[in-house]
This record gives C-alpha cells, structure tokens and sequence, in this order.
C-alpha cells in the first residue's frame, strides 16, 4: 500500500500517455476521480489537474497540455463504478472539459451521509474517520494553475484519490449491512440528472431565494424571468454571476417592478453603466411578467411567520427528525428545509402533494401525508 508520506502517481501531459493510462485501467471496477480547478473570473471552472486512481498508482492529467481524449471519455462512462467526493464541481469540470459525466456515480460525501449524521463531512475528516490517517493540508488553497505543480502538489493531488478507494472498500461493506446501497445508487444517480439538464435548472433557480414570501404573483414571475436570463447570459458569456447581476439586484428590481430606465435608475444598488447595458433587456422582462396571463403566473409563496405555516411546517418536521433518528441518518438527508417548506405550501395552497419519491418516499410520504391531513381536520 502507498504509505501518506509517498504516493505513487505519474504525470500526464500527452494525448498518447493519457490513452495508455485509460488502457491500463479499462478493467478496473471502481475507479477514483477528483479535479482542482480556478474559477474566480469565469462562470465555468477552469479546470487545472484532473486525477484518476483504480489502485496505488495515481494518474495526474495536465488538462493545459492535454485535451480530453476518446479513450478517456469512454473510461468516463464504462461499467466501473466512478467515485467522487462532494462531486458537485467536479462534474461540471468534467462536462466542460470532457463533454460526458462520469458514471455510474458514487459520491462518498453522499454514503457517508446514509451513514451518521455527518452528511457533509470534508475528504480530510472522512479519510482520518475511516483510515485514521491525517491528510496533509497545506496544499489546499494551492494555485494549480502554475507549472511545473511541486512535488507536495502532486502528493497532494494523488492521495485524494488513493484514499478514496480504500474509504470506498470500507463504507460499501457497511452501506451492504445497513440495506443502503439502493439508496445510495439512486441518490447518485439524481446527482448525474441534474448535473446533466443545467440549462432546464435554471427555471429552478429563482426558488432558492428564502424570501419569495415577500412578492406577490407577478414580482415572483419577473424575479423567475430575470434569474433565467442571468443563468442562460453568464453561461453565454462565461462570466461569474455577480459579475453580471447579483441575486440581490435582482430580487430589489422585481420588488419595484421598473417601467423605465429611469425607475431602474431608482432601485438601490443599479450602476449607470449596467442600466445602459443591460437595462432594456431587464425592463422587457418585467413588462412580460407584468402582463402575462393570470393563469401562468408562479403561486404566491405564503409568509413563513404565519402560524398556519409554522404550524405545518413544525409537524413535518418533527415526522422527520423522528425517522432520522431511527435510522441514524442527518435530518437534512431525508429532506431539505426548502423542500419542506414547498409542501407546506402546495398544502396551504390546496395543491396536490409532490411527497418524495423513491427510498425518500419508502421512509417518509405515509408520514407526511398523515400530518398534514390530521393538521386539516
């Protein structure tokens, strides 16, 4: 076994060493992937080392020297089972870079949420639960952009993958126990889903704001409107959000509903220069929110401080924290706040219920439906 203080790993700068590398692993089936990326002036991540590890030998891809090749993109999406920690970044710097997502997908920032109620638990404190081993730190915040990368940085980079395939050995055995690793293959797989329809999330994107309760019907729709033309213009541009607009100035627009380039003047935090770049396009969405059909506008989302709402939303939660307990299991891995508070609002709504699917609804919809109805009688 590699010892911490010495992985092996070799450097990829070719197309051809790259392909002989995807050749030595092609019968591998678990593989280890992470990258390092910059992205502080850019909407997508640049990436700047792409590794791989189906044993002790670590691959490090230049990805500056080095462009995705067809062997590596079918390695990508073989049978072998593609591990991943907090892969949320990782897999859009493998779609941008290679153009395919690794799968099928194990994230073990995810099995290690199935099991305790850590769900978030970092690479360094999940390696030290499992292995007892003390990664070093001190590359973290390195700047991978430069070359040649010290050997520390290559160290660095190899270990978090060697360990991960051994962290991997040790929850899948215990995932087996438990009766989880459905629950697991399922989860992941919606990861892969929503990395996958980027653009279809940006529709979506206006429900992470917690103070919608504060618009009526048609603030929200210019709010969903705007976020969408945000999200679909950065892409474009491959510029950071705030770059362009911040979620801020564009909740602060919605809420004052402009009709000119001169109320848009008025709305607190709105710059003379994004007025004249962008003021006309932001005013258009407004008018089509402010006179689109009743019948499509987004419903109104009740006031949290409402006790009719406190109420339903203290009874869910309480069936929740109760299952999670049984199982052992973070609450937030059953179901996350936002979630909770949209089906207290189709309740309030007199909507039908989107109660959780899959091992979410094995665990929890008779529950939850059962409170919510007892709350009705």
């Amino acid at each position: 076994m590699s010892s911490l203080a010495s992985p092996l790993y070799q450097w990829i700068d070719s197309p051809e060493a790259l392909d002989a590398a995807c050749e030595q692993v092609a019968n591998a089936t678990v593989i280890a992937l992470d990258t390092e990326f910059f992205r502080e002036n850019t909407f997508f991540p640049v990436p700047a080392l792409i590794q791989f590890a189906a044993g002790e030998l670590a691959y490090l891809i230049d990805p500056l020297a080095t462009p995705c090749t067809p062997a590596f993109r079918k390695l990508l999406q073989n049978s072998a089972i593609k591990l991943l920690h907090a892969c949320s970044e990782d897999l859009e710097v493998f779609q941008h870079w290679a153009g395919v997502l690794p799968t099928p997908l194990v994230d073990t920032q995810v099995a290690q949420g199935f099991l305790g109620e850590m769900p978030s638990m970092g690479y360094q404190k999940l390696v030290e639960f499992w292995m007892g081993e003390t990664l070093p730190k001190e590359e973290t915040r390195s700047n991978w952009l430069e070359r040649p990368l010290t050997p520390a940085q290559c160290e660095y980079a190899a270990l978090d993958v060697i360990y991960l395939l051994q962290v991997w050995a040790l929850q899948a055995e215990r995932l087996e126990e438990l009766g989880r690793y459905r629950w697991l293959s399922e989860e992941c797989t919606g990861l892969i889903d929503q990395a996958g329809r980027s653009v279809e999330a940006d529709g979506q994107w206006y429900m992470r704001n917690r103070q919608l309760w504060r618009l009526n019907a048609r603030q929200v729709e210019a709010y969903r409107l705007m976020t969408i033309w945000r999200e679909g213009e950065t892409r474009r541009r491959n510029l950071p959000r705030n770059w362009l607009i911040s979620d801020k100035l564009l909740f602060a627009t919605a809420e004052a509903m402009p009709k000119s380039r001169y109320d848009l003047a008025n709305v607190e935090g709105f710059k003379p220069m994004l007025v004249k770049k962008e003021g006309d396009t932001l005013l258009g969405l407004v008018k089509q929110a402010q006179h689109g059909e009743e019948s499509d506008l987004p419903e109104r989302w009740p006031d949290p401080m409402q006790p009719a709402f406190k109420q339903r939303f203290k009874a869910l939660k309480s069936v929740i924290n109760a299952k999670a307990g049984e199982l052992g299991m973070a609450s937030e891995m059953l179901m996350r706040r936002r979630d909770i508070e949209a089906l207290v609002m189709q309740d309030m709504a007199g909507q039908p219920l989107l109660l959780p699917e899959g091992w979410r609804g094995e665990c929890l919809a008779d529950a939850l439906g059962q409170a919510l109805e007892e709350l009705s009688k």
